[in-house]
């Protein structure tokens, strides 16, 4: 199905110089046997190392990935094309390519990759696509560090990506700003509400989970979309649910126990 049009959208992070986005990274093929495995507790040298060179590192996440299931082609090439490590702080450097959640400030985190790959996985079966095969404009809830927001911008032709707290807001554009890449935007707002200007989205993502799905984001998911968040249970746990919206109504998919920030109202 046809991308929905662009709407009008004056808000652009400041992406400077040229707005072009960079080249995407290889990903090595699979290792052959005795490849080491992941980075885990690198010390300084090794960290200096990779981040001078982060592709093996990246390559070797990439390929657990894939040995935990992810299967999509489009979703292991945008994993290994995005570096982790510019999303961290520098003490936390040798952990960038674990498949670890890490501190970012404020209380919140970057997720898993596996977390990440995962939600992204489930948003690509599932959304609408262009004829160029990716998914159209994405609304991506809780921007955090900016690291989803890039490797959703791998995938889909517009990403919109919403941030309550404001120096998180300021420390993903200082992140991003130095990538220039024009498809992404960063919005400081109440992720709560969505963003009804770029609507109707072919996707919507979230990173903070509640006790329900808002109905805002129901509203401003296409006919043919898919959102995918974390919800809360009866148990008292967080599962992953896909929603599918049709013309019919909505079907919804309650998946896999996740662990996520709680979701919540306004701009801090």
């Amino acid at each position: 199905m046809a991308t929905p049009a662009r709407p009008g959208f004056p808000a652009r992070i400041d992406l400077g110089q040229g707005g072009k986005p960079p080249a995407k990274a290889p990903v090595r093929a699979p290792a052959a046997p005795g490849m080491p495995s992941p980075v885990t507790n690198a010390s300084a040298p090794q960290a200096a190392s990779m981040a001078r060179d982060p592709i093996p590192a990246r390559a070797r996440m990439v390929q657990l990935l894939a040995a935990e299931g992810i299967s999509d082609a489009q979703v292991l090439r945008a994993m290994g094309a995005v570096d982790r490590h510019r999303f961290v702080d520098g003490a936390l450097l040798a952990q960038a390519y674990e498949d670890t959640a890490l501190p970012i400030g404020l209380g919140q985190t970057i997720s898993k990759p596996s977390v990440v790959a995962r939600m992204v996985e489930l948003l690509m079966q599932g959304g609408l696509r262009g004829p160029d095969g990716k998914l159209g404009r994405v609304l991506d809830i809780g921007t955090g560090c900016g690291y989803q927001a890039v490797v959703l911008g791998q995938l889909a032709s517009e990403v919109y990506s919403i941030e309550r707290l404001r120096d998180l807001h300021e420390k993903a554009r200082a992140n991003l700003r130095p990538l220039r890449i024009a498809n992404v935007h960063l919005i400081l707002g109440d992720g709560m509400a969505g963003f009804a200007k770029g609507a109707p989205y072919a996707g919507i993502i979230a990173a903070a989970g509640g006790e329900a799905v808002p109905d805002a984001w129901i509203e401003q998911l296409a006919y043919g979309g898919r959102l995918v968040a974390p919800i809360a249970t009866a148990a008292g746990q967080q599962a992953l649910v896909v929603i599918d919206r049709s013309r019919q109504g909505i079907q919804q998919t309650i998946l896999e126990t996740v662990n996520f920030v709680p979701l919540k109202s306004g701009v801090a």
